[in-house]
């Protein structure tokens, strides 16, 4: 059997999905739709698809599941909608902007038994995933703190701030489900400072580019984040987790890893200019792993629980840093 996708949204994140879905064997893209004709049309001719608008997606009963990659305004009306269609769904995070808006799409995903997988691609990096299989077999002991550090090579434009739903519901988001991946316990508190040091405009619009937090669970085990939205040698994307008999860490990736010695000292290259380069891999495992829960009839994971969590943490973090205290969670 080969699963047939539908995608939904044919910008940047959607080209990379689809170059995941024709590099399975056991998936096939069959339709695009977008807002652009002409961006749906480029992908639908390079994978040879059909475009269609959602609405016929929805009709159209051959069709098994969607990947969802549209403005995320409109992630819990498309992931009801189609939870409804009888579609598997794949939707990049966040579930929604509001807490409560995601809690009743999960809400609506339970009542129907629908399949969800939410996009926290990193979770599949082999770099970070390997970090987890050293937590897993034991070899550092007891997980005791964790951090994450992810600054961006530099802000997204003003528009996307407008819309984006700021710094911890868009970016830091992601590591908010790398410390609850890697902690291996729930997050019972959040704490920390936040400022505009990159670009004064995303402060005008009531946002933040540099943020440090401090997450505790109720065991105490810790976890600290380092964000920023510049940095000026790359996309930098580092992990470590320390442990009672060790640690473990995930360096940062260039694209080519050597070293040059010489009379000027020791070079490496750049690293990686951002997340489509660096995550490649990610990006190509966990769609194999959206079909391979249809295929075996499982449910997904990263699910759509996890991205309600997340985006509480994110919420938490926004109170957080606005109210100058630490906000504990239930």
């Amino acid at each position: 059997m080969v699963t047939k996708i539908a995608l939904l949204g044919a910008g940047r994140i959607g080209k990379v999905h689809a170059k995941a879905i024709a590099a399975d064997r056991r998936a096939r893209l069959v339709a695009v739709a977008d807002a652009v004709t002409a961006a749906a049309e480029a992908i639908a001719e390079a994978c040879d698809a059909r475009v269609m608008t959602i609405g016929e997606i929805e009709a159209d009963t051959s069709i098994d599941a969607v990947i969802i990659c549209t403005p995320t305004n409109t992630h819990s009306d498309l992931i009801e909608r189609f939870a409804k269609a009888g579609k598997a769904i794949f939707c990049e995070k966040p579930v929604d902007l509001d807490v409560e808006r995601a809690k009743a799409c999960a809400d609506v995903v339970k009542s129907l038994g629908a399949r969800v997988m939410l996009g926290f691609n990193r979770r599949f990096d082999p770099h970070f995933l390997a970090v987890r299989e050293a937590i897993d077999d034991g070899r550092i002991g007891d997980v005791e703190m964790v951090t994450i550090v992810s600054r961006d090579p530099g802000p997204p434009p003003a528009d996307y701030i407008k819309v984006s739903g700021g710094l911890f519901r868009d970016m830091t988001i992601h590591d908010f489900d790398m410390a609850r991946f890697l902690l291996g316990e729930e997050i019972t508190s959040v704490s920390g400072t936040a400022s505009v040091l990159v670009n004064p405009e995303i402060g005008a619009l009531g946002d933040f580019d540099s943020a440090s937090l401090v997450l505790a669970t109720a065991s105490g085990k810790q976890c600290v984040i380092s964000n920023s939205r510049r940095a000026s040698y790359g996309y930098d994307q580092r992990i470590e987790v320390h442990g009672s008999l060790g640690s473990a860490s995930a360096e940062n990736q260039r694209a080519v890893s050597i070293e040059i010695a010489n009379k000027d000292g020791y070079t490496r290259p750049p690293l990686h200019d951002f997340f489509m380069t660096r995550y490649t891999a990610a990006y190509a495992a966990e769609i194999a792993a959206f079909i391979d829960s249809i295929e075996n009839d499982t449910d997904p994971s990263p699910s759509i629980e996890d991205g309600l969590k997340a985006l509480t943490l994110a919420d938490a973090a926004l109170r957080a840093v606005k109210e100058q205290k630490t906000i504990t969670l239930g």
